[in-house]
């Protein structure tokens, strides 16, 4: 799928009730984030919804609930069939393994790693919740800051969908959520795009 399609394949205000959709810039090429320990590489690209691979097109969106409840950012890409599938092994794979790390470019650390079971989305999917440990020195105490990661692959797209709730907001302490119709609507419009091809 080229960048023109995927543009249409992404959801818009007008798909999703309640909810209000930015664009944002996602460029085709691989990820350069890494990780320490390296093998734990392709969850930190995922944060930012990319992988280290490099993409035929990438599109973006940022997910408001209008209701103040979660929302989600979105990179929506399109790979050759055996790399779709290869950015969902790899970040599966790290997944497992990772429970804590860190983000080397950011140099944020993350703990509490979990492997989430498989939600079931699209072709395949992998779900993954982890705290972000922020802090301005190694001394301070860390502010704990909930996150997810959704990675679905449909076909030879992939839609990496990643929240975290802000520490003072509202749900501060409860593991961060993708709301399920934000993930099944993009799906869905996903779906019809391929078929009309």
């Amino acid at each position: 799928m080229s960048k023109a399609d995927l543009e249409r394949a992404a959801i818009t205000d007008t798909d999703l009730d309640g909810y209000e959709v930015v664009r944002i810039v996602a460029a085709p090429s691989a990820s350069h984030r890494t990780a320490d320990p390296v093998e734990c590489t392709p969850v930190v690209q995922g944060l930012g919804g990319s992988s280290g691979f490099t993409a035929t097109a990438r599109v973006g969106r940022v997910i408001f609930s209008k209701k103040h409840g979660p929302g989600a950012s979105m990179i929506l890409s399109s790979h050759s069939a055996g790399d779709a599938a290869r950015v969902i092994d790899v970040f599966r794979t790290a997944a497992k393994r990772c429970k804590t790390f860190k983000d080397i470019q950011a140099d944020f650390r993350y703990s509490e790693a979990e492997l989430q079971p498989d939600p079931g989305y699209g072709d395949e999917s992998v779900s993954l919740r982890l705290t972000q440990l922020a802090a301005d020195s190694e001394d301070e105490e860390p502010i704990r800051v909930p996150y997810t990661v959704v990675a679905v692959r449909q076909g030879a797209s992939v839609a990496m969908f990643y929240e975290f709730n802000r520490p003072r907001g509202p749900r501060g302490k409860d593991p961060a959520v993708v709301p399920e119709t934000v993930i099944r609507t993009q799906l869905t419009k996903l779906s019809k795009l391929g078929l009309s091809k």
